[in-house]
């Protein structure tokens, strides 16, 4: 790859990207996240790709956007990879589905139900989608240190969010409805639409990619009577994301990575 070859979707170039990304999914969160970094700056926007660089502990660090689902999220990590990106942190939003799971808690991905497609154009089915350990080791200490509620274990992704939310409306619904009994008889601890495509992705590229998720709600909590209130301020997944970078830099650099 050239120095100068401006990447299709993400409109960035070698330069421009830091070794270390945070990857939200929304475009309105990532100045947010930036503004954690020292000497932030905007490099590019462009459809759901919004990318900010700037440094954390002196190492050059960005956060780039990737819209909804598995297909964009793996088109930004390609890219951002072409530019010299190595190891990814993804924050964003879950809805809980073990009833211990509330609203506001914290999520730490320790593996991803492939029950979405991009994954199967990188690996077979057979291959689980788990996050890099020392990555999602840094999550878990980021979160305790910062003295957050999180639940550690399986996310479940999928590609349809109403197919979640209303999978009585879809022709296949007696294959959406038994296959969430099965997440949760097997404890999987919340639902999302990124992780299982990045970690799969990820393990193609040779990098390194852990998840975090903010608690939005919990539909089983509410079936079942139990207290639920909606939270929708991602400010503690961010700052679980940005921690966990910093551990990892720090990390790095005693290991001489």
């Amino acid at each position: 790859m050239q120095e100068s070859e401006i990447m299709m979707h993400l409109k960035c170039k070698k330069g421009e990207i830091g070794r270390y990304c945070i990857l939200p999914g929304d475009p309105g969160r990532v100045e947010a996240i930036a503004s954690y970094f020292d000497d932030a700056k905007q490099v590019a926007y462009n459809r759901e790709y919004n990318i900010w660089t700037g440094y954390l502990l002196g190492e050059k660090v960005t956060a780039c956007s990737t819209g909804i689902g598995g297909p964009s999220a793996s088109i930004a990590m390609e890219e951002l990879h072409m530019c010299g990106a190595d190891t990814f942190i993804r924050t964003g939003t879950c809805g809980g589905i073990a009833l211990e799971v509330k609203a506001d808690d914290i999520v730490v991905a320790t593996g991803a139900v492939r029950y979405e497609h991009t994954s199967l154009e990188y690996a077979p089915i057979e291959f689980p989608a788990v996050p890099d350990l020392d990555t999602t080791n840094c999550l878990v200490k980021a979160t305790k240190n910062l003295g957050y509620s999180y639940h550690a274990g399986v996310v479940q992704n999928k590609d349809s969010f109403y197919g979640q939310h209303h999978p009585e409306r879809s022709p296949v619904y007696y294959d959406l409805l038994q296959k969430w009994e099965s997440w949760k008889r097997l404890g999987v601890k919340a639902s999302e639409m990124e992780s299982a495509a990045l970690f799969v992705v990820a393990a193609a590229l040779g990098c390194r990619c852990g998840s975090c998720f903010h608690v939005v709600w919990n539909q089983e909590r509410e079936a079942a009577g139990l207290d639920q209130d909606m939270n929708t301020d991602t400010e503690k997944s961010v700052r679980v994301a940005v921690e966990a970078l910093k551990l990892l830099i720090e990390e790095d650099r005693k290991n001489n990575r």
